[in-house]
Formats: structure tokens, C-alpha cells, sequence
């Protein structure tokens, strides 16, 4: 039985479809992280399953039980907001003991639930500590474990660690993950940060104009986008109609090859900037010139390249930072068919 299941859930504000008709399981002990650009539907979805918003269609089910006419403290789920929320009058050790308190814990019980959650976040001995006086990523800590003190049967994350900065966010994931794996946690999590959904996530879906509009693991989806809108919210811009006619298609940017297997015909074809291969010789490929360069962040060594080719868009390249040319360098272009992706059309053999 999975831990939630929506069926067929549809959401109006006024004339506005918010969410329109959405199916989604979660599995007990999965996590899974909602993508999508701002209006999507994401934070929708998850009111909705808290309780905050009900749907004018479908079904909402926990454990197996219909949530339709549930409040939201009755549902069993833990909710933890991106500003985190905490009550700034309590303490650290307030804070997370009000969900057992609410509950009718002893005062003693919910003190060693208190000390046993805060050595899982690493904040031990933080329980009398003002919340006011704590730094951001302390606070996203604390926040976690009140969200967790009452045994919630789903954790819900929204925008977790949208507050925080680039490095914070990206040392914090990874606990993340290592925590919920530890504890067995089941996770519905949104975000519009691909790279954090990708870090946490057992599986992704992501959201577009209040529908699921793909869903996979991590690797899944970001090899194999299924459209061009998908393609270009997760930040790919090498795409362009193309014309496959068997091992290859004609593009924009000339004929290159594609997968074995792929389905003849016009199609929109994504080349991922792994597949923009650099030769030093401008006459070996198709010619282009370096325009700028950018380092790619979370300590990567790779640089991404925008080069301008005589005709046809620009082009985004990876390359090692070691051998990445300066710009205004010439360069020539092959393509590596592996990292080709007709959107919209079966994938063919790796």
C-alpha cells in the first residue's frame, strides 16, 4: 500500500486550474521531490495533501484512507515550511516538543524525544537556545526536528533549504538524504532547485501547468526529459527542430548523428552539452567561436562553454577546466550521438 496516492486531484482558484487532475504514489520509506517552475502547481500539491486546500475532484489517501472532510493536525503528516516557521517566543527544546505535547505526551516524554532529535540533527545540548539567536542552517535543523517529533507517517518539505546559501544548501542535502535513510522517513518534497531535487530524491516528478508531466529517478529524468519544456526548465538550450534520417538528422547547426534506432522524421532534437565535443582544429567540424565561459558550480572541475557557430544558435559546451579554450578562441565541433535526445519520441538502445 503506498504510503499516498492522488487520484485524479483537481484544484481550481476561481477560474484558475491549479492542479488538474493529478495521479501520484508515494511509496512507504520514498523520497520524492515535486519539480517545477513558479505556478506550476508544486506548493499546491502539497497544501493539498496537508490538508490547507481541498480538492474540487479526485481523492487524497494516506495509508490507504481517504483524507476528504480530515483536518489537517488529524492526518498524521509532519509540514516544514521554506521560512521554517518557528514560534520565536519558545526556546529550541519548545519549539520541537510542541507537536508531542499537542499530543498529550508526558512532559518527560517529549524532553528525551527533544534531546534524542537534536543529536540526530546535530545540535546536541541546543534545547534552552533562543531560535533567534541560531544561524539559518540551524534553524532549517531545528525545524526539521519538530517536524519530525510526532512520528509524522509522511514528512512533507517545501522549499526546505530555499533560504539558505548555495553552499549551506548543497552540505545540507546530503544530510538530508543520510537522515531519511537512516530513520525510514517517507518524503514529499518541492523545490524548483534541480540540483537539490537530484541530490535527495529516490525519484522525481516534475510539474508543469498543474500537471505531472514526467516522472522517473533522478538519472531517468535527466537523461531522457520527455519534452521541450521539460528539457528547458531542468537548463538545457542545445535544442532545435531536427529531420532524422536514419543514423542521422539535420539540424540547425548541420547533420548530426543520432542514437541507433531513432524514429525517422521531424522531430526536436536536445544535445546535451556533454555531446558538444571540442576539436582544436576549427576546419576538423563544424566551426565555432568561444564567446564566454562560466565554472559550474558545487566544486565542479567542468566549465561551461557558449560558442557561436557561423549559422544556426549558439551552442553550450562542457569541458574539462584544464583544457576549456579562452574566449574569442576558435574551435571546431563534433557531436557524440549517446548524449543526442529526440524529445517526445522513444529512447533508443544506450
Amino acid at each position: 500500500m503506498a504510503a499516498l496516492r492522488l487520484e485524479s486531484v483537481t484544484v481550481r482558484f476561481g477560474g484558475r486550474t491549479a492542479l488538474d487532475a493529478v495521479d501520484l504514489d508515494v511509496a512507504e520509506h520514498e523520497i520524492v521531490c515535486v519539480l517545477g517552475p513558479s505556478g506550476s502547481g508544486k506548493s499546491t500539491l502539497l497544501r493539498t495533501v496537508a490538508g490547507l486546500a481541498e480538492p474540487d475532484a479526485g481523492r487524497v489517501l494516506l495509508a490507504g484512507r481517504d483524507q476528504r472532510g480530515v483536518a489537517p493536525h488529524r492526518r498524521g503528516v509532519g509540514l516544514m515550511f521554506q521560512d521554517h516557521q518557528l514560534f520565536p517566543t519558545r526556546d529550541v527544546g519548545g519549539n520541537i516538543a510542541f507537536g508531542p505535547r499537542m499530543r498529550g505526551e508526558s512532559r518527560a516524554r517529549a524532553e528525551e524525544r527533544v534531546a534524542g532529535l537534536l543529536d540526530l540533527v546535530g545540535l546536541p545540548g541546543a534545547a534552552r537556545r533562543r531560535v533567534t539567536e541560531l544561524s539559518g542552517g540551524e534553524q532549517q535543523r531545528v525545524a526539521l526536528a519538530r517536524a519530525l517529533a510526532p512520528g509524522p507517517g509522511l514528512l512533507m518539505l517545501d522549499e526546505p533549504l530555499g533560504q539558505l546559501d548555495r553552499s549551506l544548501r548543497e552540505r545540507l542535502v546530503v544530510e538530508l538524504r543520510q537522515l531519511f535513510r537512516r530513520l525510514g522517513t517517507t518524503v514529499l518534497a518541492v523545490t524548483h532547485d534541480q540540483g537539490e531535487a537530484f541530490a535527495l530524491a529516490d525519484r522525481v516528478v516534475v510539474m508543469e501547468e498543474g500537471r505531472v508531466a514526467q516522472t522517473g529517478g533522478p538519472v531517468e529524468v535527466w537523461r531522457r526529459p520527455v519534452s521541450e519544456s521539460v528539457a528547458r526548465f531542468l537548463g538545457f538550450t542545445n535544442i532545435a527542430a531536427a529531420t532524422v534520417r536514419g543514423t542521422a538528422a539535420d539540424t540547425p547547426w548541420g547533420t548530426v548523428p543520432v542514437p541507433p534506432g531513432t524514429p525517422p522524421g521531424a522531430h526536436t532534437l536536445l544535445i546535451r552539452p556533454a555531446g558538444v565535443r571540442l576539436t582544436p582544429a576549427p576546419a576538423r567540424g563544424l566551426p565555432c567561436t568561444v564567446v564566454a565561459r562560466t565554472l559550474r558550480g558545487g566544486g565542479s572541475s567542468e566549465l561551461a562553454l557558449l560558442l557561436r557557430p557561423g549559422s544556426g544558435p549558439d551552442l553550450e559546451a562542457s569541458c574539462p577546466l584544464p583544457a576549456a579554450p579562452e574566449p574569442g578562441t576558435a574551435v571546431g565541433v563534433s557531436f557524440d550521438p549517446g548524449e543526442m535526445v529526440v524529445l517526445g519520441a522513444a529512447a533508443g538502445p544506450e
